[in-house]
C-alpha cells in the first residue's frame, strides 16, 4: 500500500490549487497551467514555484494512480492512516459533507 503523509498530501492539493477538482484530466490541467505561469524560461518564472508544482503533481499523480480517487472522508481514513490526525480541511471541501 502507498504511504502518503497527510501534511505533504494537504499541501500538495494546496499548491496545485485543486479543491473540487475531481478527475485526472483536470488535476493535469491545472498542473500544465500553473507549471506553464511559473517554468523558469518565462519572464516572470519562479523556479522554487516551479519545483513545488512538479514535486506536489507528482505526489498527487501517483495517488491517483494508485487508489480510487471518490473516497468519503470515512473511507479515506480508514484505507489511508496519516501520520497527522484529520484537522478538518478536507480536498472537496464543503462539497461531500
Amino acid at each position: 500500500m502507498l504511504k502518503i503523509n497527510y501534511v505533504e498530501f494537504q499541501n500538495a492539493i494546496d499548491t496545485l490549487g485543486l479543491i473540487g477538482l475531481e478527475n485526472k484530466n483536470e488535476i493535469k490541467a491545472r498542473y500544465l497551467e500553473l507549471s506553464k505561469q511559473y517554468h523558469p524560461d518565462m519572464p516572470d518564472g519562479d523556479n522554487d514555484k516551479f519545483q513545488e508544482i512538479n514535486k506536489a503533481y507528482k505526489l498527487i499523480s501517483a495517488y491517483v494512480d494508485n487508489f480510487k480517487f471518490h473516497f468519503t472522508k470515512e473511507e479515506f481514513a480508514e484505507q489511508h492512516p496519516f501520520s497527522v490526525p484529520y484537522t478538518g480541511k478536507w480536498l472537496y471541501g464543503d462539497k461531500r459533507q
